[in-house]
């Protein structure tokens, strides 16, 4: 499935609700079935610095796409890490660039967040271009797996 078909889906279900609080619960949802990251994984070389709340990213490039897994001590944040994985894991790093997380605000979620989540959310998508710009550098080098 194509990262704007991803997106799509995204749009489709968070625009289903017409209020916040059902949003939200739709976050949580996300969250809670976000598989749990292995605890060796939940080191400060994964962490997301800018956040208020624990958030680990791992990224791994496997057969020339972006894979990542996540997780947060927090239930909000696990769904917002969670949202952007459903969209961007499993995409090419070219992909990843090309789509800005602009989703985020066509469902809503970027007008209830507190200043603090803002720029965790920041935070999140930075590390995850960071990553996609380390992964097209890889791959330009010839490689197409590798676990960092």
């Amino acid at each position: 499935m194509s990262i704007g078909d991803r997106i799509s889906q995204v749009e489709a279900k968070f625009n289903a609700h017409a209020d916040w609080e059902d949003k939200y619960r739709e976050l949580i949802k996300v969250g809670k079935n976000l598989p749990v990251i292995d605890e060796k994984n939940q080191v400060s070389k994964y962490e997301i610095k800018g956040c208020q709340s624990k958030v680990w990213l791992k990224p791994s490039l496997v057969k020339g796409r972006a894979v990542f897994q996540a997780d947060s001590d927090a239930i909000l944040v696990k769904g917002i890490i969670g949202l952007l994985l459903e969209v961007y894991s499993d995409s090419t790093p070219e992909e990843i660039m090309a789509n800005p997380p602009a989703f985020l605000t066509s469902i809503g979620i970027t007008d209830h967040l507190s200043l603090n989540r803002t720029n965790g959310l920041r935070s999140m998508v930075k590390q995850i271009q960071t990553y996609a710009s380390l992964f097209q550098s890889l791959i330009s080098k010839g490689l197409e797996d590798a676990d960092i």
